[in-house]
């Protein structure tokens, strides 16, 4: 069963063998005509009305969680309720087998570029990665109730044919990158193998086990930037300071660019033997589709 089954969730679907049944929940009714086109049986649930999801305990022996936390407008905005209720449900009758968990590597907060492993200890500095924090708690505690659960932490999605999973429109709108002297390392991970990683984590994820999932790309943001320029044939970039960016730029993307740090994808490729597809950004960005 796929929870939160967007773009991601979709392209894992389709990996499966035609054998699988797979389920997936979905609040809008009008996604069931496509999710039954791409083979998959919709629930109709609402992971912001907990009673709604009671016909979810016992259908399914593996669990894909992708869906986001509510945004921070709510009164709690610390605590990530859908995951909440989400496990609380998947403890009843029969209880799934595996649940996998699509974090973000946001729970890290800033490194200054420093190498990160999974054993490293969370400083979250966004309202957005507290409540990933929380959500991983819960998936934690499903854990040692019986679930054998594992949590993916997750850098940049992107894919030529996914929703602005390119740079190409950031290029042609001349958004600013910051200067060498002020840049970031940043993270990515193409989206077809982000779906390969996270049904590798359901049939072999380790219990209560945590999971880095990115490709080996090592650049900072505005070599990433300059480096799709080239392949696109568009002018980089400007380069700006941190304290210009922090007059001109919003908020969103201020904070992408105040964190800076490697991830270490070795116990991904080790024990969930994941084979990236796409082992850097530059075979990712290639495919024709970008260019369209």
């Amino acid at each position: 069963m796929i929870v939160g089954c967007g773009d991601v969730g979709m392209r894992a679907a389709s990996q499966l063998p035609s054998g699988v049944r797979v389920l997936a929940l979905t609040s809008s009714p009008e996604r069931k005509a496509e999710l039954r086109a791409a083979g998959i049986t919709p629930l109709l649930g609402n992971l912001d009305a907990p009673a709604s999801l009671q016909r979810l305990a016992g259908l399914a022996t593996r669990v894909l969680h992708l869906a986001p936390p509510p945004s921070e407008r709510g009164r709690d905005w610390s605590h990530d309720p859908r995951t909440m209720a989400l496990s609380r449900v998947l403890r009843l009758r029969s209880p799934a087998k595996a649940l996998v968990y699509g974090s973000t590597s946001g729970v890290y907060g800033d490194c200054q570029g420093a190498k990160v492993n999974e054993s490293r200890t969370l400083q979250p500095h966004t309202p957005r990665a507290v409540r990933r924090v929380d959500a991983e708690r819960v998936i934690r505690f499903a854990g040692r109730l019986g679930l054998r659960s594992s949590i993916l932490r997750i850098p940049g999605i992107y894919a030529a044919d996914r929703a602005g999973g390119t740079p190409k429109e950031r290029l042609l709108k001349r958004t600013p990158v910051l200067r060498p002297a002020d840049d970031v390392y940043t993270n990515h991970i193409h989206a077809d193998d982000l779906a390969r990683a996270c049904l590798a984590a359901l049939w072999r994820g380790k219990a209560q086990r945590v999971y880095n999932v990115n490709d080996d790309t090592t650049l900072k943001m505005g070599d990433y930037f300059d480096m799709a320029a080239d392949m696109l044939g568009l002018p980089k970039p400007p380069r700006v300071s941190r304290s210009s960016a922090t007059e001109t730029l919003p908020l969103m993307l201020l904070s992408f660019m105040s964190e800076s740090r490697r991830l270490d994808n070795t116990r991904m490729k080790r024990e969930l033997r994941v084979r990236l597809a796409y082992p850097t950004v530059r075979e990712g960005l290639r495919p024709q589709g970008l260019l369209l």
